[in-house]
């Protein structure tokens, strides 16, 4: 009876995985950092990575890349990608996007150049790759500064430095002090014997 069973359930599991999803991913997946800082009148790379779960068609693959400021306001588009850039011909972004990525390698990035305060805001990357047209969609939050501050790696790596030359200044003071202690010593014991040699004589 058992043997039974587990031969029903055996034949009936292709039905029960097909049926719940278990089909392997099948959405597209887009990557971004999430969060970026440029300063004021640089250049910024937007990074955008993808995964789909189908070859790769440049014929049909298309990436698109828009634009939320902070204020409430519309969305505007930044570039388009369809076998080739599509760079927009109006509005703030117009000949300052550059698309630095490579379709083949899964890469969707952009440069942004000489950034402005009015770019503080959400940038969304978008890929279709047909069938592979739903899934995610990546955003990156730029913060336009005035100014690169210190990082916390600068600060540490600066305190490194100066804890290690602190250490290498203390260590040659010792060992001048050492030496000249020894040339004292030496010049100590030269004196008697010289007083010695001319008694003798």
């Amino acid at each position: 009876m058992c043997v039974k069973w587990v031969l029903h359930f055996l034949l009936f599991l292709p039905v029960l995985l097909f049926t719940s999803g278990w089909q392997g991913v099948a959405a597209m997946q887009v990557y971004t950092s999430g969060r970026v800082q440029a300063v004021n009148g640089t250049d910024v790379r937007l990074k955008c990575t993808f995964q789909s779960s189908y070859p790769i068609k440049r014929s049909t693959l298309t990436i698109s890349w828009s634009f939320r400021p902070l204020r409430p306001s519309n969305e505007e588009t930044v570039f388009y990608f369809h076998e080739k850039a599509f760079p927009p011909s109006e509005g703030r972004f117009q000949k300052k996007v550059v698309f630095v990525g490579d379709v083949t390698s899964s890469d969707a990035s952009i440069l942004v150049r000489d950034v402005m305060f009015s770019y503080n805001g959400t940038f969304s990357c978008q890929v279709k790759n047909p069938p592979d047209v739903h899934g995610n969609v990546g955003e990156i939050q730029l913060r336009v500064v005035a100014s690169a501050p210190f990082s916390e790696i600068v600060i540490l790596a600066v305190a490194i430095g100066g804890a290690v030359l602190l250490a290498i200044v203390v260590l040659a003071i010792c060992m001048f002090v050492r030496q000249c202690r020894k040339i004292e010593r030496m010049e100590q014991e030269r004196v008697p014997q010289e007083r010695k040699d001319l008694v003798v004589w």
